[in-house]
């Protein structure tokens, strides 16, 4: 019989050496059965209250493929604690060949087995829900004395004898600067510049980020407040800020919250280290200018023109090269016949990748054909004991191969053909005025863009044909044009004299 492991912990407080202890037990188990384990599955600081989690999902999805009959736990407990969850998936694991066995509660196969398990059951889920009772019932009690119920301390305070919150008076005035500064509206990336030089570091003991920042200011501790569940008060705990300084914070996040650019100190450029110059074959990067209206503006140049090495490359607007490239990828790639023939493609790479389950099968078909010229030896009355120990050897490494198979199965995950075909068509549907979405398309199927002044070569990732898309010609009749294009432009006298007669910045041109 072929088996799998199944095997977890509920909580982080749990040691990995838990893990260990189960397995090794479970495959004692297994060793005494006469079983052969072919793969393990393991969730870590996973509840068996909830059938949210991934590896017990991945092997209840994979025993419909015929890889293993059995799956073994340590006690039933590991696979659900909740009555409901353990028969629907036991009844799944059945409708596929497989059952569950425990390798350390004794359960026979008859009735009495059936009541045994039940019970079993049963008493894993009372247990799970007594314990979590007695946990949030002497939790509320921590928390009407206002003491830390666990988790992380906020930078700023320290946990005393008593389990009370107290203020850290070395690195509370830290955080106070922190909310000031973010109400005067200055971007979160000087507050991360200022924690982090003074040294000032998070819960977790790391460097503040964007991220960090962000959770920092929406702590509702630092005003004084304790919650814990229906228990809340408002001055359960030593304050670091105002409350007025709290809902100011939260008013400003709420507006960023709609208007994400504002907390962005730098543009997201697109094809950096995609697009390169048609004439020195260098890089073109980002770079941004500001017009006469204090209007931002944002370009690629090529770095050998920007280092004045004598590229004659002009720069070309963001919006504009971005836009053409995405453009060339929908009309090029964004169809039927192009995404059956990536997934074709994609198909073939896995099977060019898996070296391994190839030879494995080769060895298994030989090994069958010797095995069936050994039988026809014995039908036909040649019966040795040498015949008799060559076959013994033969199936002996046939399961052992049939094994081999199953474990480098298990372990490869292949992506089917729907879900790749299912994946690139989700990519079609893209929302293209987003810039997140832009940016996915751009570095899933573009692999480098050549710009030259009156065209640009999109070379893509997933076919060799390159696309040349001609540039079109502006005709520039006002000044004030050499601020909004990026395209190949076109003079007018009228306009050059213009042009030439002013003090003019001639922002990326």
């Amino acid at each position: 019989m072929k088996a799998v492991i199944y095997a977890r912990y509920s909580c982080d407080n749990q040691r990995e050496e838990s893990i260990e202890g189960q397995l090794r037990e479970c495959r004692d188990f297994a060793a005494k059965k006469d079983m052969t384990v072919v793969g393990t599955y393991i969730d870590r600081a996973m509840s068996a209250k909830t059938d949210n989690r991934p590896e017990f999902q991945r092997m209840i999805a994979e025993s419909g493929k015929n890889m293993f009959d059995t799956v073994i736990v340590w006690k039933l407990d590991r696979f659900a604690r909740n009555r409901y969850d353990s028969a629907r998936y036991k009844m799944l694991l059945r409708k596929n060949g497989v059952k569950v066995v425990s390798a350390t509660e004794v359960i026979s196969e008859g009735a009495e087995g059936i009541i045994l398990e039940s019970v079993l059951e049963g008493y894993a889920e009372y247990y799970s829900a007594e314990l979590s009772e007695k946990v949030i019932r002497g939790m509320t009690e921590n928390a009407l004395k206002k003491q830390y119920n666990g988790g992380n301390v906020p930078t700023g305070y320290y946990i005393d004898e008593q389990k009370h919150y107290q203020i850290d008076k070395l690195v509370a005035p830290f955080i106070r600067e922190a909310f000031q500064m973010y109400i005067n509206n200055r971007p979160i990336k000087d507050i991360v510049a200022y924690l982090n030089e003074n040294h000032v570091t998070t819960c977790k003991n790391k460097p503040f980020t964007k991220t960090s920042v962000s959770a920092m200011l929406q702590v509702r501790k630092y005003m004084g407040e304790y919650r814990y569940r229906d228990v809340v008060f408002e001055d359960g705990i030593p304050a670091i800020i105002t409350k007025e300084m709290f809902n100011m914070a939260q008013q400003r996040l709420e507006k960023n919250r709609y208007a994400p650019a504002c907390m962005k100190a730098d543009t997201t450029y697109l094809l950096t280290t995609k697009l390169v110059c048609g004439h020195c074959g260098a890089f073109m990067v980002g770079e941004s200018g500001t017009g006469r209206e204090n209007k931002k503006y944002h370009y690629y140049k090529c770095v050998s023109a920007k280092k004045k090495k004598g590229c004659p490359k002009r720069t070309i607007r963001k919006e504009f090269i971005e836009n053409l490239v995405v453009d060339s990828v929908v009309r090029n790639l964004f169809n039927p016949d192009t995404i059956d023939r990536i997934s074709d493609a994609v198909m073939a790479e896995q099977d060019k990748e898996s070296t391994v389950i190839p030879l494995l099968e080769r060895e298994l078909a030989e090994t069958e054909k010797t095995l069936n010229n050994v039988m026809a030896a014995i039908e036909q009355g040649i019966i040795t004991d040498t015949t008799k120990r060559r076959m013994k050897e033969l199936e002996a490494k046939k399961s052992e191969i049939e094994t081999k198979i199953i474990r480098e199965e298990i372990k490869e995950r292949r992506l089917t053909k729907e879900q790749i075909v299912a994946w690139l068509t989700r990519l079609t549907e893209l929302d293209l005025a987003d810039e997140g979405n832009k940016l996915r398309i751009i570095e899933t199927y573009v692999n480098s863009v050549y710009a030259y002044d009156d065209k640009i070569v999109v070379n893509f990732n997933c076919r060799e044909e390159p696309e040349t898309v001609p540039l079109p010609l502006k005709i520039v009749t006002d000044v004030s044009d050499l601020l909004t294009v990026g395209e190949p432009l076109v003079f007018t006298r009228e306009t050059a004299c213009r042009a030439a007669s002013r003090d003019f910045n001639f922002i990326g041109f």
